[in-house]
C-alpha cells in the first residue's frame, strides 16, 4: 500500500516501495494533472543518493512519458530543496524528489511538491495515495527512459548554479569573506557536500569534508544529524579548532550542528539564534512559526521584539503555509528544519547552514557565545526527546488513552493548559510535554521542555510510566 505521513511517502525497500508502486504513484498523479488542466506543463524529478533513488526516478519518469508529460530530470544526485527550488524557478505545478530523507537505509520514498515548490497539502496527498492503491497496474503505459530522452519528452537539466546563486544573493558573502573561518563539513554520505562546499569556498572559507563518498548503507548509521550520530563531526571540529561543524541529513533539508567548544546545538537552539540574529542584528521584522513539539524559548523572542510566534501540527507544510499567511521570517521543526522569508517555500539545510555562518561573521561572536547572550536575556530552555517503537495495538491502545479518553499522568507540577492539535500536549507554568505518533516512522515520540535538564526528563519518565513503557534507551 502507498500511504503518505508528514513527510511525503517513505516505505521498505522491496516491501511497500517497488517499482509497481512507483508506477502506480506517477500513473495517479499524471491523472490528477490531466484532471486539473496542468498536463501541458513540465514535471519536475530529482533523487538523492539511496539504493534505487535513481532508477525509481527513470521508473516515474518513464510513466510521465508515457501519459505525455513533458519531464524536467535533475540528471545528477540533488538536495531536496534543491528539487523544491528548480519546481519554484520554472513556475511548475508538481514536481518529486525520490527520497527518503533521514529514515534508515532500507527504506526510500517519494516527497510530492506543489505550485511555488511547497509540499503538497494532506488533503492532495491523501487523495493521491488512496488513488494510486486503486491503479490497475495494466492500465499505466510507460516510455522507455532512452526513448523518451530522444522522443523529447525527457529532458536532463542541472539548475544547481542557479540555487547557489539564489543562496549566494540572499546571503552577506562580503562579511563571510573576511572572516576566514575555518569550516568542517558532514554530509553523512548524502548530497549537500557539491552545493554547500561551492558555496563557502566561494566565501573563502578553509572548508574540511567528512563522511562525502557515495554509501547507500549511510556508513551503518542513521543519517540523521542529531546528538547521537555526530560525533566524528564532533571530533573534527575539536581536532581542526574550527569554527563550526555542519551535518546535513540524507537529503540535505534538515542539518545538525558542532560549535566551537564541539557541543551539539540542538535544532531548537539552531531556531533560536537565527530568528534572534535577523531580528537584532539584522533589523528585520515580523513572526516566527514552530509546530508544536518545537522550543517556546522562540515566543519569548518574539515577544521582546514584539512580534508573535505561531503553533501548528507537525509536518512542513504546515510551517510554510502559516509563514506565507503571516509573512513570517523564520519557519522551523524540533527535527533540524528550517526556512526563511525570501527563499524557498520548504525547509533548506543548505541555506540554513549558509545563513548560521554568515550569523557568526556578521556579529564576530562563537555560537557559544551567542547561545549564552540569548539564556542570559530570555532564559534557558532544555528538551529531552525519546521514542519507543510501536505495533498496531500499541498505538490502538495509547491513541485511545491519550487521544480519546484523554487522560493524563499525575504530573509532580500544576497543568496550565492541553492541547491536542497533532498529539497530546500538555503545557505547564515554565514549559511543556508531549506525545504524538511519528508520521515518517513507526515511533511513539515524547518531546519535554523544561528550564533545565533534570526537570525534563523528570517529566518524560512521568509520561513514560503512565504509558506503560519502559524508560526510553534511546535519546534522538
Amino acid at each position: 500500500m502507498i500511504s503518505f505521513g508528514t513527510g511525503g511517502w517513505r516505505a521498505i525497500i522491496g516491501d511497500d516501495f517497488t517499482k509497481e508502486n512507483v508506477r502506480k504513484l506517477m500513473f495517479a498523479l499524471s491523472q490528477r494533472m490531466k484532471r486539473e488542466e496542468v498536463a501541458d506543463k513540465s514535471f519536475c524529478i530529482g533523487y538523492d543518493r539511496r539504493f534505487l533513488s535513481r532508477e525509481a526516478a527513470e521508473w516515474a519518469a518513464e510513466v510521465m512519458a508515457g501519459e505525455g508529460i513533458h519531464v524536467l530530470m535533475i540528471n545528477r544526485e540533488a538536495p531536496t530543496p534543491l528539487i523544491m527550488f528548480t519546481v519554484q524557478y520554472y513556475g511548475l505545478d508538481y514536481g518529486i524528489a525520490v527520497t527518503a530523507s533521514h529514515n534508515p537505509a532500507l527504506y526510500n520514498g517519494i516527497k510530492l511538491f506543489t505550485r511555488g515548490g511547497r509540499d503538497a497539502v494532506e488533503s492532495v496527498t491523501n487523495e493521491l495515495g488512496a488513488a494510486a492503491n486503486e491503479v490497475n497496474p495494466d492500465e499505466i503505459h510507460s516510455i522507455e527512459y532512452k526513448r523518451a530522452i530522444a522522443a523529447g519528452m525527457v529532458q536532463e537539466i542541472n539548475p544547481q548554479n542557479q540555487y547557489l546563486d539564489a543562496i549566494i544573493r540572499g546571503v552577506n558573502m562580503d562579511a563571510i569573506r573576511s572572516r576566514n573561518l575555518q569550516i568542517v563539513l558532514d554530509p553523512m554520505y548524502g548530497v549537500s557536500r557539491t552545493s554547500l562546499q561551492t558555496i563557502l569556498l566561494t566565501a573563502r572559507c578553509d572548508v574540511s569534508v567528512i563522511h562525502e563518498r557515495h554509501d547507500t548503507l549511510f556508513g551503518g548509521r542513521l543519517p540523521a544529524p542529531n546528538v547521537d550520530t555526530l560525533g566524528a563531526l564532533q571530533a573534527a571540529v575539536l581536532q581542526n579548532h574550527a569554527d563550526i561543524g555542519i551535518a546535513t541529513d540524507g537529503d540535505a533539508d534538515r542539518l545538525g550542528i558542532i560549535d566551537d567548544e564541539g557541543h551539539f546545538v540542538h535544532p531548537n537552539q539552531i531556531l533560536v539564534l537565527l530568528y534572534y540574529y535577523l531580528l537584532k542584528y539584522k533589523n528585520w521584522h515580523g513572526p516566527c512559526v514552530r509546530n508544536i513539539a518545537t522550543t517556546h524559548l522562540l515566543d519569548r523572542v518574539a515577544e521582546a521584539f514584539g512580534e508573535t510566534c505561531y503553533e501548528v501540527p507537525v509536518g512542513f507544510k504546515h510551517i510554510s503555509a502559516a509563514m506565507q499567511e503571516h509573512n513570517a521570517v523564520i519557519g522551523g521543526e524540533s527535527s533540524g528544519g528550517l526556512t526563511v522569508r525570501g527563499h524557498i517555500n520548504g525547509k533548506d539545510g543548505i541555506y540554513a547552514a549558509t545563513l548560521l555562518v554568515e550569523m557568526l561573521s556578521v556579529t564576530g561572536k562563537t555560537m557559544s557565545q551567542l547561545m549564552k547572550e540569548i539564556y542570559a536575556e530570555f532564559g534557558t530552555a532544555y528538551m529531552s526527546e525519546f521514542d519507543w517503537p510501536f505495533d498496531q495495538e500499541m498505538k490502538d491502545h495509547l491513541h485511545h488513552l491519550l487521544m480519546v479518553e484523554k487522560q493524563l499522568p499525575s504530573f509532580p507540577i500544576p497543568v496550565v493548559a492541553t492541547n491536542y492539535m497533532d498529539g497530546c500536549k500538555v503545557l505547564f507554568e515554565n514549559g511543556w510535554i508531549i506525545a504524538r505518533f511519528s508520521g515518517t516512522e513507526p515511533r511513539l515520540r515524547v518531546f519535554c521542555e523544561m528550564p533545565t535538564r533534570e526537570e525534563a526528563e523528570r517529566l518524560t519518565a512521568v509520561m513514560a510510566d503512565f504509558l506503560g513503557l519502559p524508560m526510553p534507551v534511546k535519546m534522538v
